[in-house]
């Protein structure tokens, strides 16, 4: 730890330290730790102490949830990243590379339920005639539960 007036900052910070720099509370930061989405160390008083590289970590993980991943996904990317060391810029673009793709779809589905429901949200239409959400009969339930068109691609019909 760095001495207080010193100037420098201290390269462990307690779990209150980076639940109040991170902005999430103390049982959010626990809750991390215990899925191994990061680490600490135990004090000679049996504290826990972060690295500091972990501030950086905790606001990946808030963003990469914000994004909708899951967050055995984001475990699975961030175990990848060195644990002997800080993260390197190049650590960090890999990371990045491996949501490229996930996100990349997200916005693809996101763009077509946008397009497809545009007409369709809130309008009280009875006629289902026209309706991209229709499934007459059925037909799609051999493709398994939930929502089945707007998986497919545009106009939801294969």
């Amino acid at each position: 730890m760095a001495r207080p007036g010193s100037g420098a900052l201290p390269r462990e910070l307690s779990v209150g330290e980076v639940a109040a720099r991170s902005g999430i509370a103390v049982s959010t930061i626990h809750f991390y730790e215990s899925r191994g989405l990061i680490m600490s160390r135990r004090s000679g008083g049996n504290q826990r102490r972060f690295p500091r590289e972990t501030l950086r970590r905790v606001a990946v993980i808030r963003i990469a949830q914000r994004l909708g991943l899951p967050l055995a996904r984001i475990a699975e990317a961030l175990a990848k990243l060195p644990k002997e060391r800080a993260p390197s810029a190049a650590d960090w673009r890999a990371l990045s590379a491996l949501w490229r793709a996930d996100l990349d779809e997200r916005i693809a589905k996101l763009t077509r339920l946008r397009d497809e429901l545009e007409g369709c949200i809130g309008c009280g239409c009875l006629s289902t005639t026209h309706c991209p959400l229709r499934n007459p009969s059925d037909e799609l339930a051999a493709e398994g539960p939930g929502p089945r068109y707007l998986e497919r691609g545009r106009g939801g019909r294969a």
